[in-house]
């Protein structure tokens, strides 16, 4: 018997989504006009996206909330269209409206083909946003999900960030994306896809070990949970909970601290300059951070390890010097201070104009 019809007990696992669901709306969705908030699920088919659906759909037969749909075509795979057609037929029967259907353009020119595939979703998802107006977005990823992000994270050799895995809720590009099963497994989902009599689909490149995330997934996790006990992936997933206000809160300071350290250094045109005597000063914790986002907001892409202890460690060194290349085409410079003036000196932070586009300035000469 399904549960949206309230025949039998409560499946427990439904109860479970259904709290997970209205604390994250509660929390993160603004309740400003008199109308219930709209909440698109991105469904692909699949049974943790499918159970999401469902239980955010008791909520809007209860008018608590005005639920959607969207379902992104990677048109990657051979029928994948009359896939998205069936998952949207079924989100129509479970009451969402409205349900669209996007078909996107997987561009493979950077990063892998996982990377390529969600910068065209999170793209099509932000465009149809764009559309109807949706207060947010909820995602069906699980307890084993975040535990599969925190072991490719280590692999990495990744930091606080990306150890804390995917946050429970996050802005991109406009878009508020919820991600209330964080804490529920796999098996959850498939549990309340049951109980509400849903037949999922199941995505074959889930299983296709050529891509890392199913390697770790079908290969990895299981042998790791034999040698060390079960629970592994509840206890990654709980270590990715602790690391992630604890990022937050670090991210926060060295954004605060670079803000400091552009207010104390010279203004130059088309480059970014940082106080030196500002960076010294603070952790190198919150420092390396401030020099990985200087890099980023000068029109770079975020260094990798190596790169950044590289240029922490010039940023502590004296005298005129540079440059030190970065990802994404910007060079640094450190400049003395001008004649006569007390202070440190600064770093500058240049993209040349082929990079950056006409109009972008040269780096000044000391």
């Amino acid at each position: 018997m399904t549960q949206f019809a309230r025949r039998g007990r409560l499946s427990p696992d439904v109860a479970a989504g259904r709290r997970r669901v209205l604390e994250a709306v509660r929390h993160h969705v603004p309740r400003e006009r008199p109308e219930a908030p709209l909440v698109l699920v991105a469904c692909s088919g699949g049974p943790d996206s499918l159970a999401l659906a469902a239980v955010a759909a008791h909520f809007a037969r209860r008018g608590a909330l005005r639920v959607g749909g969207v379902v992104v075509d990677h048109r990657l795979q051979e029928g994948s269209a009359e896939v998205a057609a069936r998952t949207a037929r079924t989100l129509g029967e479970l009451g969402l409206d409205p349900v669209v259907v996007t078909a996107v353009t997987v561009r493979r020119e950077t990063g892998g083909p996982e990377m390529a595939a969600r910068t065209a979703r999170y793209a099509g998802i932000a465009e149809v946003v764009a559309r109807t107006g949706a207060d947010a977005v909820l995602l069906g990823h699980t307890l084993d999900d975040q535990a599969e992000s925190v072991l490719l994270g280590l692999a990495r050799g990744s930091g606080t960030r990306s150890l804390a895995g995917m946050p429970p809720a996050r802005a991109l590009d406009g878009v508020t994306y919820l991600r209330p099963f964080l804490d529920l497994s796999r098996e959850q989902t498939l549990q309340i896809c049951a109980a509400e009599q849903l037949e999922p689909w199941h995505d074959p490149t889930n299983r296709d070990t050529a891509l890392m995330r199913s390697r770790v997934r079908h290969r990895l996790l299981p042998v790791l949970e034999d040698e060390l006990g079960p629970g592994l992936a509840r206890a990654l997933a709980r270590s990715a909970a602790i690391l992630g206000p604890d990022a937050d809160y670090l991210d926060g300071a060295a954004g605060e601290l670079l803000e400091r350290a552009r207010a104390a250094a010279p203004e130059r045109a088309g480059s970014l300059s940082l106080d030196l005597a500002t960076l010294r000063g603070a952790h190198p914790a919150l420092r390396r951070r401030a020099l990985s986002a200087a890099v980023v907001a000068a029109g770079g892409e975020t260094p990798a390890h190596e790169r950044l202890g590289a240029l922490d460690a010039f940023a502590e060194e004296h005298g005129a010097a540079g440059p030190v290349q970065m990802a994404g085409k910007v060079s640094v410079w450190r400049r003395r201070p001008p004649a006569g003036a007390r202070g440190q000196g600064h770093l500058e932070l240049v993209r040349p104009r082929s990079a950056a586009g006409p109009g972008a300035a040269r780096p000044a000469s000391d």
